[in-house]
């Protein structure tokens, strides 16, 4: 039996990571507040106003804009407004809904987005989370196969450089790859674990400063043979989830 070691949420689509002590996870549901915005870039082949589900290709995101990677998120859940902070920019608070802010939004980002890729455009809000995967997923990591890594390329690493939704410890190292095509008990939740995570660029930066400073995908390759880190999962039977609760599977 394992247990829940930490929670994160990313209510803007690669612009900032939210750790969460406690959610309750609904049946087919990605984590509340997760992903429930985007920005989408000069390129994107959706429209604005868009509510579907579309590939992150169609977004900014932190594997061609690695400076994105260190903002960090606070949700007020009552009214739905986001707090912004970054180490190169000074704070802003906004509703990603209003109009006037999604502007001021755009205006915050650009500095931070790199002036060789498709510069970011436009808000769109999701009417199911933006992930990467087309399933709502909720991306699980396990706690000794980070450690493995974290030995692998010599430095601790932390949870949100592989944008984990919800850590857990108490398993050996990759054992969570196992888990494919089972289920899973978190917390007051049960999840349909569906397929490993194979992770992108993204990774390669460090969520602290938004610098490039690890070859992940690399290590990953020249360590185990593959590129592929965590395990993308759905809620199959809603609930709480705790930091503590136990794990089972």
């Amino acid at each position: 039996m394992g247990r829940v070691a930490g929670l994160w949420r990313y209510p803007i689509k690669s612009h900032g990571f939210e750790p969460i002590t406690r959610t309750r996870l609904e049946t087919g549901r990605t984590m509340p507040w997760d992903r429930v915005w985007a920005i989408a870039h000069e390129r994107a082949r959706i429209a604005p106003g868009s509510r579907d589900w579309a590939p992150c290709a169609n977004f900014s995101q932190g594997a061609k804009s690695p400076l994105l990677m260190a903002i960090r998120a606070r949700t007020d859940e009552a009214t739905g407004r986001l707090r912004l902070t970054h180490p190169d920019a000074v704070p802003i608070e906004i509703d990603p809904d209003d109009p006037a802010d999604q502007v001021r939004l755009i205006d915050w980002v650009l500095p931070l987005s790199a002036s060789d890729r498709a510069r970011p455009a436009f808000v769109v809000r999701g009417d199911r989370g933006l992930t990467d995967s087309p399933m709502p997923s909720i991306s699980v990591v396990n706690a000794a196969s980070l450690d493995a890594l974290s030995r692998q390329v010599g430095t601790s690493l932390g949870a949100e450089r592989f944008r984990a939704n919800i850590l857990v410890e108490g398993f050996g190292p990759w054992e969570e790859l196992g888990w494919v095509g089972r289920d899973i008990r978190i917390g007051g939740a049960r999840l349909a674990v569906r397929e490993p995570i194979d992770r992108c660029k993204a990774t390669c930066v460090d969520p602290g400063t938004g610098r490039r400073d690890l070859d992940m995908l690399a290590a990953l390759e020249s360590g185990w043979g593959h590129r592929d880190f965590g395990v993308y999962a759905v809620v199959v039977e809603g609930g709480e989830v705790a930091i503590g609760d136990p794990v089972g599977t």
